[in-house]
């Protein structure tokens, strides 16, 4: 069955892979970003411009027609962002999305949260669905409360708490995981055995497509993560292996690491370098969703691009046509 599709965000790392991930399947989608897309040529896909989300949007133009909408859009983590920016941005414009998404009947609205919004940065045990709640930043807090505005307007929807993603094009934590591993002298990251749960783009795609009209998944809130977790210094090794280069990780105390990283003001990078985040993903797995993706084949395929020099060597997978972060904008 082929659905008419709103993404917004459509111009950024996930939602790019996503938009066209939708429209090879199919489904007609209408690509809603602040920037024009790069693959509006793409059969049935077209772009539509995104307002400002700090604005009071008129969301009725955006969802007339459409069976389902991705909502992915969203500030996150801007260095000069305050609480009120991200009430504005991630819940406010939310709850507006989703009074619009009743007037024009939407089948469907899935929406891009975060596992911050569930367990912040860092937890002491596997983080599930059934744990309270404990979000640590005003982002994390702005996603929660636009988790609750979709809850309670009777719009048939789907949550989804992504851990943080990765494949070609990723920003932010994950580009930075990548820039220090990609430096030309040994790492101190030999002795951090502490587990992070990521999740590859591809996997969740497949979970979004799954969401479209899995009867297991209406009105349900969902973790989505990778199968396994894995050590930093794993992925430090993965990634450096990846490029071909020799892994060079020495052994020094983590606690000397946190050290360092604290005095120097990045208390917050420490949280997630340096911390535990496990994850599961077993609620979702249960309702019919099946990660194909391991998290090492996925670091060392997210590595070939640049090796290669094209996005087109990550498998042709649907990640590498991923583009600048909207959602980072």
């Amino acid at each position: 069955m082929s659905f008419r599709i709103l993404v917004t965000g459509s111009s950024g790392f996930i939602g790019s892979a996503v938009s066209v991930a939708l429209a090879a399947a199919g489904h007609s989608v209408r690509a809603a970003s602040r920037r024009p897309y790069g693959r509006a040529d793409h059969d049935h896909l077209e772009w539509v411009r995104l307002p400002n989300l700090e604005d009071e949007v008129d969301w009725d133009p955006l969802v007339a027609g459409m069976d389902i909408v991705v909502h992915l859009a969203a500030i996150a983590h801007r260095s000069h962002a305050d609480g009120l920016d991200y009430t504005k941005a991630n819940r406010t414009a939310t709850a507006r999305l989703v009074q619009a998404c009743r007037r024009q009947g939407i089948k469907r609205l899935i929406f891009m949260s975060s596992i911050g919004a569930q367990a912040g940065s860092a937890a002491d045990h596997v983080v599930t669905e059934t744990d309270e709640p404990q979000p640590i930043t005003a982002y994390d807090r702005a996603k929660l409360a636009a988790e609750e505005e979709i809850r309670l307007s009777g719009v048939p929807f789907t949550i989804l708490r992504p851990v943080i993603v990765y494949g070609p094009g990723a920003k932010a934590n994950i580009a930075l995981i990548v820039r220090i591993a990609g430096l030309p002298l040994p790492l101190p990251f030999g002795a951090f055995k502490n587990r992070r749960s990521l999740l590859s783009i591809d996997n969740l795609i497949e979970a979004i497509i799954l969401c479209l009209d899995g009867p297991a998944t209406l009105n349900q809130t969902f973790i989505v993560c990778d199968r396994e977790p894995i050590t930093l210094a794993e992925m430090f090794v993965t990634l450096r292996e990846a490029a071909g280069h020799s892994p060079r990780l020495v052994s020094i105390p983590p606690t000397a690491v946190k050290a360092m990283i604290v005095a120097a003001g990045r208390q917050p990078l420490w949280d997630r370098i340096g911390r535990e985040l496990v994850a599961s993903a077993e609620k979702l797995q249960k309702a019919g969703w099946s990660p194909k993706v391991e998290t090492k084949a996925g670091l060392r395929a997210m590595m070939a691009p640049s090796i290669s020099g094209t996005a087109g060597a990550a498998a042709g997978n649907s990640a590498s046509l991923a583009g600048p972060d909207e959602v980072r904008r």
